[in-house]
């Protein structure tokens, strides 16, 4: 009952208000020691952390660097830290000394004639095969298509002595378009691989409003689907790049002396190490700078083509 002259407020329709649920025991213990030392540090830390595995990871290459400008002598007498505090030791005599060599410059060539080619040979006929896998249809595509992908595991060694007969009795063996030829047919099989499945996630409406519009497979392939693929190309072209550029194997087996690249010239050097330091960093240096140019070039294009289709 209620007191006179007050009156009683009516209850109201309605469901009652639901509290929120305090956090349960098994997420709070969800929780590890990393989020919790995340949460009370920041992010700091982990700023911290990987600006020194940045410097773990550059390390040899700027001891290399150092070391290819400090002449024999120097590098026999100290190491190349020493250099920091002495400045007065570098010096750009050893790059004119490797440039003035005519079998490294003529090793470097090589090495470019051999890895633009193959490159550029992957990356079209793989990118003809895997559109052609993808949205052409044609008798035993499925078949052909399990075949390309079988040969993946087929490993280099297993090829190198029957192909070396094979280019032999061509006239192929020894000189820069066997090289070239060897790397293509080794480099297909993931290539292809790679772009047709790249190739299969473009939406099939968009392929049908264009041939509904009058346009060839030709047209489609260059003016629609390369655009679309150009991260995933990019990829492909700068991971064929490195593995041509950084090949010895096959050099050693398939290219004389006249069209050896620079790993095998370089390797050669090496029976003279101690009296060839001022040969072999700049050497090196070189034969590492290139790809990393060639990989900060088309960095933003290589992260894309890394990341799609990870999310859909």
């Amino acid at each position: 009952m209620s007191a006179p002259g007050t009156t009683t407020r009516p209850a109201e329709d309605g469901p009652a208000p639901v509290s929120t649920p305090a956090r349960s025991t098994s997420e709070k213990a969800r929780k590890g020691p990393v989020d919790w030392l995340t949460k009370r540090l920041g992010n700091g830390l982990v700023q911290v952390s990987l600006l020194l595995v940045g410097l773990i990871w550059i390390t040899p290459l700027a001891g290399l660097f150092f070391s290819s400008m400090r002449d024999d002598k120097d590098n026999s007498a100290s190491g190349w830290w020493t250099s920091l505090v002495r400045p007065d030791q570098l010096s750009f005599e050893n790059y004119s000394t490797l440039l003035e060599n005519s079998g490294i410059t003529t090793a470097f060539w090589n090495t470019v004639m051999i890895s633009v080619p193959t490159t550029v040979l992957v990356v079209v006929i793989s990118a003809l095969a895997g559109y052609a896998f993808a949205w052409l249809e044609f008798p035993g595509r499925d078949a052909i298509f399990l075949i390309v992908v079988g040969l993946l595991v087929v490993p280099i060694q297993i090829g190198l002595l029957p192909v070396a007969k094979l280019f032999g009795e061509i006239g192929l063996f020894g000189t820069i378009p066997g090289v070239v030829l060897f790397h293509v047919a080794y480099g297909l099989p993931f290539a292809v691989f790679l772009l047709r499945n790249y190739f299969a996630q473009i939406p099939r409406e968009m392929l049908e409003a264009a041939r509904m519009d009058g346009g060839s497979e030709w047209r489609i392939f260059v003016q629609l689907v390369l655009p679309l693929a150009r991260p995933a190309i990019a990829s492909l072209g700068i991971f064929q790049f490195l593995w041509v550029w950084n090949d010895m194997l096959v050099a050693l087996l398939f290219a004389d002396s006249s069209a050896q690249p620079l790993t095998v010239a370089l390797q050669q050097e090496m029976r003279q190490f101690g009296s060839n330091i001022s040969v072999l960093a700049p050497g090196a240096f070189l034969s590492l700078i290139v790809p990393l140019i060639v990989f900060f070039a088309f960095q933003k294009h290589f992260v894309q083509g890394v990341m799609a289709g990870s999310v859909k």
